[in-house]
């Protein structure tokens, strides 16, 4: 029997996430292609089974060849950091860029496009309870160049499924577990602790779900999604310094004893941003005033309407899931220094 959805595309599938759902995808037989940048590695996609094309998402050509003869397109790719040295990258790439695959997806004739947001961009100014579907923001609420762009992504792929595209958004959390080669913020922190460079910590709301549970969650909103909804794809509430103390249990080291003050912290997040940009231009900051910020904003979610709509099966431990990245990191050399063993 042919396959009702034909050959998939997967925007991004080099990435943390995108990997995950590029191998799901092959081990349930479907043919995938892989839209990618130039210059990304991957060595680590299983490159036998899928096909790959390296174009930059500011390409119009170039994305519109890559959706041709796609059934499904899931759209993953966007620059991820809360920081850049041009901000107009955030623009052209995120929502710009989104917007080039939408029109691609459409003039493929794809039956379905999922657009995947980010938790980043759900939490209103002044908000301070669960986040769940319902919850609205504005642009006004957005903080900084990458959660505006995200924002406005977010706001074309509505527009695309009211103009009758067969559009579904969905909105993960932090996704956590073995494979970030690109070093997320969470990841930057498990390795950072893990290694005994974090002496201080900011406080601050955190929702972790396995990446294999973020990758499920895409293709079930692909086969399942209503068009034109948004569904959470979120699992557990943490804190960072309850991320700390699991860290601290795993590998030993010492929980911080200093709390950093918000506004020590988002001055420091300035001046580093300066200093990149201006002086250092050889590393991203350490910290990013979008970060910081972020950290006095409720970002604690309710996710279980959407599990209920997408069908989906009871989520991984995310304790697991960050001892496995634990692991992971250490297999791959991003942690160096001593660990006690679990």
């Amino acid at each position: 029997m042919a396959d009702p959805f034909g050959k998939v595309l997967v925007t991004g599938g080099a990435g943390f996430v995108g990997s995950h759902l590029v191998n799901q995808l092959v081990a349930e037989h479907r043919a995938v292609r892989v839209l990618e940048k130039p210059g990304v590695v991957t060595c680590h996609l299983p490159t036998n089974k899928i096909e790959i094309v390296y174009a930059d998402l500011r390409d119009e050509k170039a994305v519109k060849e890559a959706a041709v003869g796609c059934g499904v397109v899931l759209h993953l790719a966007a620059n991820p950091n809360l920081w850049a040295r041009d901000p107009n990258e955030f623009e052209q790439v995120n929502h710009q860029g989104t917007r080039r695959v939408l029109a691609a997806a459409r003039a493929a004739g794809a039956r379905r496009v999922v657009h995947v947001s980010t938790e980043s961009i759900l939490t209103p100014l002044g908000h301070k309870d669960v986040i769940t579907e319902q919850t609205q923001t504005t642009l006004d609420d957005m903080i900084g160049p990458y959660c505006r762009s995200k924002w406005l992504a977010e706001q074309a792929a509505r527009e695309a499924a009211e103009a009758g595209d067969p559009v579904v958004i969905v909105r993960p959390s932090i996704p956590i577990g073995p494979g970030d080669r690109h070093l997320g913020p969470p990841s930057r922190m498990i390795c950072d602790f893990c290694n005994g460079r974090i002496k201080a910590y900011l406080d601050g709301d955190l929702n972790f779900i396995d990446v294999k549970d973020v990758a499920a969650g895409i293709w079930a909103a692909a086969q399942r999604g209503e068009i034109g909804r948004c569904y959470l794809l979120v699992h557990e509430n943490w804190t960072i310094p309850d991320l700390l103390r699991f860290l601290s249990e795993q590998v030993g080291h010492p929980v911080p004893r200093w709390r950093v003050p918000y506004r020590i912290a988002l001055l420091f997040a300035y001046l580093e941003e300066w200093l990149r940009t201006h002086v250092l231009t050889g590393h991203p900051p350490m910290a990013t005033v979008t970060g910081v910020k972020l950290t006095r904003r409720s970002l604690h979610f309710d996710g279980g309407q959407s599990r209920i709509a997408l069908g989906l099966p009871p989520m991984r431990d995310c304790r697991q899931a960050i001892a496995e990245s634990i692991d992971w990191f250490r297999a791959s050399g991003h942690i160096r220094m001593p660990c006690k063993l679990r």
